[in-house]
């Protein structure tokens, strides 16, 4: 039998080869539909719904539209409304006899896509804003159903009249007025950075609880409908409650015992779990379709049921949506565009009524939501901001849309007539919502930052960070956690900058740490929802949770703050929470190319996904070039633009693989610095002062200066950057004139001889401290574990690096840059770099300076610091 059984399916494949040879060249074609070969035309299908959706989204993506109007509008387009008037390109592309196909798998992605909308649903998002967001809701829901209710009577009698009976489809044309498309909503959120504020929380939460609601009235729509009689009618609904209880309990029990079982919640779901999500997502499909509810409800359903337990929710998101959002749903919106048909409203009354309803529509939730937001207390701008975005539709009312047109309740050109409307309204959100509540006048969300006493006085206030210190040091710092992995060079990195607590002067003053736990928010609505849930995460991030300890340990005032941002808008985070917090130094940690693996999956959190690899510092210079590696070039784009857009002095810690051994408290530690001249080099030399003013702590200072060849002075185009007011103890301040020697986007408002002038009074204040008066005590004692000497040689940095491997272990302080300094080092850095075989290092140059590079590409160094001066604006 399993022979005979082969043999027929072999003959069966051979039979349709042999038939089908030559193709094109035997002038078949292409587009003919056959029901055995039905891919081939759905293959040419998929090619254009992809193609024109995608070249859509490019033109109105630049007017930050969501994706989804660009696929609805190339629907419409594929439609009869414009390309289906071409003579036979409907019967060549879009045949009838398709269409079954077609909407097949556009029914299975219409699944899979509400299967994830149930995943990304987080209760817990409406229980932090439960009273406000019900409110906002149900009131909104009511007004628009009864407005919806309203229209429906002259709808009926002018479009649709018997034999559909009327309370059939006033309940669609109510439930259509009532939804508000939460996915979308979370688009615009995003697109228009108001995740963070009062109106991106207050929206979340209702979206969500009008996304449940909105549903539920769909499903007892459906149930009504289905219903022959009254008794059905009501056994309908009582056995979708009956089964929903018993998902959210026995079935949610069982998967939550299979993901810990088969270790899903912490290292991604397991195959086998896989495999049983999928079977209960077909297994709630198949039975609510059996009842009378639509498949849809129960693909909703089993996205809800999953557990939410680690990042369970969050992995299987990802691993279904791309192809979703890519493959699946524009299949579903180019069927609702071939339904679409504009031609029909084609008299004054079908343009009255489209008209009135899409006003009706949105001054039905727009009123509603904006006075129910203003009693709950926000201004009117931001409650007129929340009335806007709930007007957005788009898929869900798509997916009423058309439940109500295969149903028979809508006709063709109703159904039109609310595609239209759910388009518009779509469309204005974000045009409406720029207007209406611009970058300016935007009022964050409060509870982003928790402070807090290592000694256990909770009742600090975050101000108390901000007192001026009596000594010259800096105590209030900002330090940048991505990933874990960053967190034992940080965690030594912030106790070494910290100025010494064993200093007499030192009693009485407030050091402040303010940690900033950066999460970058992928274009899953999930982690979108995440930014609402700052207070829960910001308590529960294991790596917030080790840096508490260490402030606890330390005695160190430590407040923390966590961002969910998209990975461009991090740089300015940085910048902006640095200057809100009054901090005088930025920490930060970057990581040599080679040190980054280009394994991206496995930290989701961090903003570039990387993972450090041992001896770092020797494929730092053996390696060939450093722009292979996507995740260095990430990497290292996202430093350099937090140097380039912070307001605040940065030192940036390089770990170029042996971390910061020999830093604890009880190890004594030697650092090296050159000095060579410019802004960033006085920055450096007072940072090292306040790493000195630890007595296990000694330093080297030598003034490296280039002779015996002419100084070359090079020409880098350069962005206006005037030196921080009072950062410079000499008191030299000029005009903002461009830097002839600088590093490539930056350039400082002094003239180099200006800049020359500062290096040397500063240099001679601290190197003959013994006959400069009026220095602070503290200073003196910094300077007195300092031992300060002058270097002149025709290759400084081979000079420096040679000085720096006498006294290993050493940490090696470097400045950014020397833009204002005599010397460039570009020429003598690529020989230092083709010396230990390293051919280009653009991308580290660019980043962390010439001298810098040469250190980390030389291995002398057990770690580099590098600094870099405040960037402040030329006004």
């Amino acid at each position: 039998m399993p022979t005979q059984f082969s043999e027929a399916l072999v003959f069966r494949i051979w039979k349709k080869e042999t038939t089908g040879q030559g193709g094109l060249l035997s002038a078949v074609d292409p587009t003919a539909f056959t029901t055995s070969d039905s891919l081939r035309l759905w293959i040419i299908q998929m090619c254009m719904i992809v193609m024109m959706g995608q070249l859509l989204s490019l033109g109105l993506g630049k007017i930050r539209q969501p994706k989804v109007v660009a696929e609805v509008l190339a629907g419409i387009l594929l439609g009869p409304t414009a390309l289906g008037r071409i003579p036979g390109f409907t019967e060549h592309i879009f045949p009838t006899q398709s269409l079954p196909y077609l909407s097949l798998v556009a029914n299975i992605g219409i699944c899979l896509f509400l299967f994830i909308v149930g995943l990304e649903i987080d209760v817990n998002v409406i229980t932090r804003n439960a009273r406000s967001s019900l409110f906002i809701a149900l009131s909104t829901m009511t007004l628009s159903f009864g407005l919806g209710a309203a229209i429906s009577v002259p709808l009926y009698d002018n479009f649709i009249g018997s034999p559909i009976e009327f309370r059939y489809f006033m309940l669609f044309t109510g439930v259509s007025f009532s939804i508000t498309s939460f996915p979308v909503l979370c688009r615009i959120l995003t697109a228009l950075k108001l995740l963070d504020t009062t109106v991106g929380v207050v929206v979340l939460s209702a979206g969500v609880c009008n996304d449940i609601v909105g549903w539920s009235l769909l499903a007892l729509s459906v149930t009504f409908i289905n219903g022959t009689s009254g008794l059905t009618a009501l056994w309908i609904p009582l056995t979708c409650v009956a089964f929903a209880a018993f998902l959210m309990w026995p079935v949610r029990i069982a998967l939550l015992w299979l993901a810990r079982f088969t270790g899903s919640p912490g290292d991604g779901p397991t195959i086998f779990f896989m495999l049983v999500t999928v079977i209960v997502l077909w297994a709630y499909a198949f039975f609510m379709d059996t009842v009378g509810i639509s498949v849809v409800f129960g693909a909703f359903l089993a996205g809800v049921v999953v557990p939410r337990e680690g990042a369970l929710a969050s992995s299987l998101t990802k691993k279904l949506e791309d192809v979703v959002i890519i493959v699946f749903l524009p299949l579903f919106f180019t069927l609702s565009g071939l339904n679409t048909d504009l031609g029909l409203l084609n008299n004054g009354i079908t343009w009255r009524f489209t008209i009135a309803i899409i006003c009706l529509d949105f001054v039905g939730k727009f009123s509603a939501c904006t006075i129910t937001t203003r009693v709950s207390g926000m201004s009117w701008q931001e409650s007129s901001t929340v009335g806007s975005l709930m007007c957005c539709k788009g898929p869900v009312e798509l997916i009423v849309l058309n439940i109500g047109l295969s149903t028979g309740i809508l006709t063709q050109r109703v159904f039109s007539m609310f595609v239209l409307e759910a388009l518009i309204l779509t469309f204005i959100a974000t045009p409406l919502v720029s207007i209406l509540y611009p970058p300016e006048r935007r009022v964050r969300a409060l509870g982003r930052d928790v402070s807090r006493w290592s000694t256990g006085d909770s009742d600090e206030d975050i101000g108390h960070c901000q007192s001026p210190m009596t000594e010259p040091w800096r105590s209030r710092f900002t330090v940048v956690l991505d990933k874990f992995d960053h967190m034992s060079g940080m965690l030594a990195a912030t106790h070494l900058a910290l100025p010494s607590p064993m200093l007499p002067t030192s009693q009485g003053t407030d050091i402040c740490v303010n940690v900033l736990r950066l999460i970058e928010m992928s274009d899953s609505n999930l982690d979108i929802t995440k930014s609402s849930a700052v207070d829960t995460l910001i308590h529960s991030d294991p790596v917030l949770g080790v840096f508490r300890t260490f402030g606890e340990l330390n005695d160190i005032h430590v407040s923390f703050s966590l961002a969910v941002v998209p990975y461009e808008d991090m740089s300015k985070t940085i910048s902006d929470h640095a200057t809100r917090h009054g901090s005088e130094l930025i920490l930060l940690q970057w990581l040599p190319p080679s040190s980054i693996s280009r394994d991206t999956t496995e930290d989701p959190c961090s903003p570039h996904s990387m993972r450090l690899e041992p001896n770092s510092s020797e494929a730092f210079s053996g390696g060939p070039t450093d722009t292979g590696n996507p995740a260095a070039m990430a990497h290292s784009q996202f430093v350099r633009r937090t140097l380039a857009e912070s307001n605040t002095d940065v030192a940036l810690f390089i770990d170029p693989g042996t971390s910061l051994s020999g830093t604890g408290p009880g190890s004594a530690r030697h650092i090296f610095f050159p000095f060579f001249g410019g802004p960033d080099d006085r920055l450096a030399l007072e940072f090292v002062m306040q790493l000195c003013t630890n007595p296990r702590i000694s330093a080297t200072v030598v003034r490296v200066s280039k002779s015996g060849a002419e100084r070359v002075a090079v020409q880098w185009p350069s962005i206006v950057r005037p030196e921080e007011e009072g950062s410079d103890e000499t008191g030299y301040h000029g005009m903002p004139i461009q830097s002839t020697v600088a590093m490539p986007n930056i350039s400082y408002g002094q003239t180099r001889f200006e800049s020359e002038a500062a290096d040397t009074i500063l240099w001679e204040q601290y190197a003959d401290s013994h006959s400069s008066y009026g220095i602070h005590p503290s200073i003196r004692v910094a300077l007195s574990r300092i031992t300060f000497s002058e270097h002149s040689s025709s290759m400084p940095l081979h000079s420096a690096i040679q000085q720096a491997s006498t006294c290993k272990p050493v940490l090696v302080v470097v400045g950014r840059s020397h833009r204002l300094g005599s010397d460039d080092f570009t020429q003598e850095l690529e020989n230092i770099l083709k010396e230990r075989g390293s051919v280009r290092q653009d991308d580290s140059r660019n980043t962390i300076g010439n001298a810098a590079t040469a250190f980390v590409a030389s291995g002398c160094a057990t770690a580099v610091v590098m600094l870099q001066a405040a960037n402040v604006s030329a006004d």
